[in-house]
């Protein structure tokens, strides 16, 4: 069975007399791994060798840091395979899309990497003569990152290459539901050149690990992906320090499927935006809103496609989808698909925790109807592959519905009508809308939530920019001198 280890300042702790904690697979309930619960002085110490290590790393020029990216890309892609099974077994996700994510890790890194020349500062007028002023981008300093468990490789890659391409130091804390990716990133980092102290990766609870890491006045900025309630825990935690967030929370992503809409491809992407990762997906399509022209059309055909829907162990096929990660999320699925039936819903596939081989922690490919905007199922988080469905009469109803909602993470639209996606994308009020298309966003995009869904974001130029702060300089200079 795997020992996962600290790794703070270039060096594996023994585990000596720290709390230790099982890792389970969730398609067969057995023990991968042990884990280290991080104590606080464990935090201490990795965010003090951060901090030291900050001093020397920003003022390598970023281009050099840049080839530092680049030979962890190197370390990456060769261990593409090892990452993703080590994904498939710990969070149940299936093969191929656990080999998907391992390749988005390397190439996250590259695309940073290829950030080292366009971070750029300003210079703007002054009302003053004589004078100008330089706007510079500055390394925010230590990164403490807080990771979830659905997507712990590409996650890495998200959130530890901007920061080191923008000069900073990272304390990473892997989510307890998945240490072993971590681990095994950790161990690649420590088989580069990376100076001791720039990466530094932590196991434990978000209870105590987590906000630790978030209240320690060394860190400079605390980055999240994970639930609405932990991130106001963690927003909590920073309050005492003043210490910058970027949050990127839960949920509720509503889908917009017009009467004029290619129907068939509009299917196939509403089931791949549900299923993916089986559900458990903060972008995921959650409710569905169908005009009434093409209502039963739609879900006949969602509801043959979601039948279609195969599920098993990751490592011992290539399925669509794998387990909930664990039995509590399990449970919660289904006690959301439970209080629909309550409510008078009506169930057209699946419904029911399922099993493989007599264990694990599955749920059916699920569709549920008879639903209204006002349900539960429609309003709580499901994380899971449940499609619930209504129908809706005018684009004007729809979007009502579509912004009533406490989050405000992703969106989709379903149409052939040019001036019916204008209106979408300028009403819909969703850090991310996506138009005839999956739910799944891009590495130069801007991953942003609005309300309760987050503060901040992620990828791209603005995602770099979460990493830099800015140091105005007033430059006044004499005209007259050295005048001959």
């Amino acid at each position: 069975m795997k020992q996962v280890q600290l790794y703070i300042n270039g060096e594996f702790l023994d585990n000596g007399d720290r709390e230790m904690r099982q890792n389970i697979n969730p398609a067969t309930e057995e023990v991968v791994s042990e884990f280290p619960m991080a104590t606080k002085d464990d935090v201490d110490a990795a965010v003090e060798a951060a901090y030291e290590a900050q001093k020397s790393w920003e003022k390598i020029p970023a281009i050099e840091r840049a080839n530092y990216l680049m030979e962890l890309v190197k370390l990456l892609q060769d261990n593409q395979e090892l990452m993703a099974r080590t994904t498939a077994e710990e969070m149940g996700k299936p093969i191929q899309q656990a080999m998907d994510e391992a390749g988005w890790l390397p190439a996250y890194f590259q695309y940073m990497a290829a950030q080292a020349r366009h971070m750029k500062g300003e210079i703007v007028p002054s009302d003053r003569p004589n004078e100008n002023i330089l706007i510079y981008k500055m390394p925010i300093g230590v990164a403490g990152q807080i990771m979830p468990w659905n997507f712990p490789l590409f996650l890495i890659g998200r959130k530890v290459a901007p920061a080191l391409i923008a000069g900073c130091t990272v304390v990473l804390k892997a989510s307890s539901d998945c240490p072993n990716g971590a681990y095994e990133f950790a161990k690649l980092v420590d088989q580069s050149s990376l100076p001791k102290g720039v990466i530094n990766v932590l196991t434990g609870s978000g209870a105590l690990t987590g906000n630790a890491l978030a209240g320690n006045p060394k860190i400079a900025i605390v980055t999240v992906t994970g639930s609405t309630e932990v991130g106001k825990k963690i927003m909590k935690a920073a309050a005492d320090n003043v210490t910058k967030v970027s949050l990127e929370l839960g949920g509720k992503a509503p889908v917009i499927v017009m009467n004029d809409c290619k129907l068939d491809e509009t299917v196939d992407h509403v089931v791949a935006s549900r299923v993916i990762n089986t559900g458990q997906v903060c972008n995921a399509a959650e409710r569905i809103y169908v005009q009434e022209g093409i209502y039963d059309e739609f879900v006949a055909k969602v509801v043959e496609k979601m039948k279609g829907v195969t599920y098993g162990n990751p490592l011992a096929g290539n399925f669509d989808m794998g387990p909930m990660v664990n039995k509590n999320q399990q449970e919660h699925v289904d006690e959301l698909v439970q209080s629909a039936i309550a409510e008078g819903a009506k169930i057209e596939c699946g419904g029911h925790k399922a099993q493989v081989d007599g264990k694990g922690w599955y749920y059916e490919p699920t569709v549920v109807t008879g639903v209204t905007h006002e349900s539960r199922i429609m309003r709580e988080e499901i994380f899971g592959p449940v499609l619930p469905i209504t129908s809706f009469k005018t684009l004007d109803e729809a979007i009502e519905m579509a912004n009533d909602s406490v989050y405000g993470l992703t969106s989709s639209i379903y149409t052939t009508d040019y001036d019916t996606v204008m209106r979408a994308m300028n009403e819909i009020k969703f850090g991310e809308t996506y138009v005839n298309r999956e739910h799944f966003e891009a590495f130069q995009g801007f991953h942003q939530g609005v309300r309760q869904s987050g503060i901040g974001g992620e990828d791209g130029e603005r995602g770099l920019d979460e990493y830099l702060e800015t140091h105005v300089c007033y430059i006044d200079w004499d005209v007259n001198r050295n005048k001959a």
